[in-house]
């Protein structure tokens, strides 16, 4: 009978969720929500349910992510970094660093050859550079999100000065009274991100293979921005956004594999 495992991470904006038996995985995303903790237990028991799991069949869960200190549903908390480090290095086994924008915050990380993490830097004070900046942008423009790469690649960014949320709103108004096209604005914040996103990633020195995770690195422009910047083979995968997830998963599944029934 197949071991199956579960992984949560709960975000600020998301839960994320990843069951994983070993080879194969599945994944469920939904919204946080004001409950962190009501919203994760539905996700594992909408995981259990996609496995046609038995009620009562012992399975190990491990969570990640600011929420996970609440969560009743777990065996065992990880950080974040801990648990990214593990789901880039399942999905690209010659990852050397993780670049994670979020929500609210971001992250690098540098790996070494065995992927464990070497050194990582994080950006959670402000909600420039995040999936919250392109959200506030998105509103103004009235765009959704998701619509923020449809532009060609190779239009001009208009400069954004001012990184801090608060300061870019003011400077995005100014641009559209002056009839910047929208277009030019939505590639300069793209751009502002890259180039912050770079800023904090320069000083662990990251090279060669990149993974980008985190719900922005949906974002092809952004993504080509980022690279750019960098010179690194930037590869997010097909679901940016369950990286944590399954590497909370995968040390679920290590666990229950060392432990046997819990």
């Amino acid at each position: 009978m197949k071991k199956w495992a579960i992984g949560l991470d709960v975000g600020s904006v998301a839960v994320k969720g990843v069951i994983y038996d070993g080879a194969i995985w599945h994944s469920i995303i939904e919204p946080t929500g004001w409950a962190p903790k009501n919203s994760a237990r539905q996700v594992h028991k909408d995981l259990l349910r996609k496995v046609e799991m038995p009620p009562g069949e012992p399975i190990c869960t491990v969570g990640t992510g600011y929420g996970r200190v609440n969560l009743d549903v777990a065996d065992r908390v990880f950080s974040e970094i801990t648990c990214h480090a593990r789901g880039a290095r399942l999905l690209f086994p010659h990852t050397s660093g993780i670049l994670d924008i979020g929500g609210q915050d971001s992250k690098a990380i540098a790996l070494d050859e065995a992927g464990r993490v070497k050194e990582f830097v994080l950006n959670d004070k402000c909600a420039a550079g995040t999936g919250r900046f392109l959200q506030l942008t998105a509103q103004m423009l009235g765009l959704e999100v998701d619509k923020l790469d449809l532009f060609d690649r190779n239009i001009q960014p208009v400069e954004i000065a001012s990184m801090c949320a608060v300061f870019a709103e003011s400077e995005i108004v100014g641009l559209l009274a002056q009839d910047v096209p929208q277009e030019r604005i939505i590639a300069g914040v793209l751009a502002a991100i890259a180039r912050r996103s770079s800023s904090m990633a320069a000083r662990l020195g990251l090279t060669g293979h990149v993974t980008f995770c985190g719900g922005v690195a949906k974002n092809r422009l952004l993504t080509k921005f980022i690279q750019d910047e960098t010179g690194w083979n930037l590869e997010a995968p097909e679901d940016p956004q369950i990286v944590g997830a399954l590497g909370a998963a995968a040390l679920a599944y290590e666990m229950n594999t060392k432990r046997g029934d819990i």
